[in-house]
């Protein structure tokens, strides 16, 4: 049985791809390992929280002996990494955190990684989880490829891009068996509500002002999130080692086209008229550092493996609004902080 240790698991992107595995390969020991930061909620993963291959260990990636017992223990054939400080807001007023998780605890993994497999790299593989961010801004024309040039702009992306060196370092160093993936703006069920959609979805229930950034004309590249975590399993299973691959919608829209979007099938399915949640939104001053447009040109994942996303952006809204109206107690239980109290109950003994 393979042992595949899975990094940031209770996060939003990281209990899509643990349920993905989870589910697909019962062959497999899923370990989920999390320190349950503010977006670390396990009720997102209750439907696999008692199957036989699943565990749990809650484990701080910065604590590099903590990591170390856990592989030396528990030895495993694969990582896939997607535990990491993500929020660029929070990265403007703590940049230190951001260097923490995503620097030092990149290291950490990486060094228990090459420690317990000791060059016997036969059926190993790290994979690494990455942003488009680290690419910087586009003009209104052209893509980021795997052979962009790396140019960060805030706290956030500047640290996402010195792991995503340190892994590619230790592939050339050490000769770890890597492969990278750069994915753009994720949506979907369980997103923590400080992201765009979630937050809009939740404040459009709540009548409450829906903030826009400057102009509301920063155009992002959306991607649900299932099919990243598929694209995910393909990557870990069937890339080439050393090798860096770009996971994108295909599917750019400017943030007041996408709150727009957002209102109008809000509307719909709460019998408002529409335009009624349209006139919610506010415009607010923008954040520094912001990148204008990020668009993702995923044809090599496309054309050597095979990838391409299941659905078009309205159709995955409209299945991610449906979840959020149907899971409105998840939606409460996340604003107010009770969720954090899910670990306490479950994993008490």
């Amino acid at each position: 049985m393979k042992t595949i240790i899975i990094t940031g698991g209770a996060g939003f992107i990281g209990s899509h791809v643990v349920r993905e595995f989870v589910l697909k390969y019962p062959n497999y020991k899923i370990i989920n390992l999390d320190v349950l930061t503010y977006a670390g909620n396990l009720e997102n993963l209750k439907d696999v929280q008692d199957h036989p291959n699943y565990q749990f260990i809650k484990a701080d990636i910065v604590d590099a002996k903590s990591i170390l017992d856990v592989f030396v223990e528990h030895q495993p054939d694969g990582v896939i990494h997607l535990a990491a400080e993500s929020h660029v807001d929070r990265s403007i007023s703590n940049p230190l955190d951001f260097v923490m998780t995503n620097v030092i605890g990149t290291v950490n993994l990486l060094n228990a990684a090459n420690h317990i497999w000791k060059g016997n790299y036969e059926g190993k593989r790290f994979h690494h989880v990455s942003t488009d961010e680290v690419f910087g801004t586009l003009g209104s024309e052209g893509f980021f490829t795997e052979t962009t040039a790396y140019d960060p702009h805030s706290p956030y992306s500047a640290s996402k891009a010195s792991s995503d060196h340190f892994v590619r370092a230790y592939h050339d160093t050490y000769g770890l068996p890597i492969v990278l993936t750069n994915c753009s703006n994720n949506y979907g069920p369980n997103h923590f509500p400080e992201k765009l959609i979630p937050l809009c979805i939740h404040n459009i229930l709540n009548k409450k002002p829906l903030p826009i950034y400057g102009d509301g004309k920063f155009t992002r590249d959306w991607l649900f999130v299932i099919d990243h975590a598929k694209a995910i399993d393909l990557v870990f299973h069937e890339g080439k080692n050393g090798e860096s691959y770009n996971v994108g919608g295909f599917n750019e829209w400017k943030n007041i086209d996408l709150v727009k979007e957002l209102c109008k099938q809000m509307d719909e399915k709460l019998g408002n008229p529409i335009g009624t949640s349209e006139q919610l939104i506010t415009f607010v001053k923008d954040r520094p550092g912001h990148d204008l447009r990020y668009a993702i040109d995923a044809s090599k994942i496309n054309q050597e493996l095979g990838w391409k996303p299941s659905v078009t952006f309205e159709e995955g809204l409209s299945k991610t609004i449906d979840w959020f109206l149907t899971n409105q107690d998840w939606l409460e239980n996340v604003t107010s902080g009770d969720y954090q109290k899910y670990y306490e109950k479950q994993y008490r003994e």
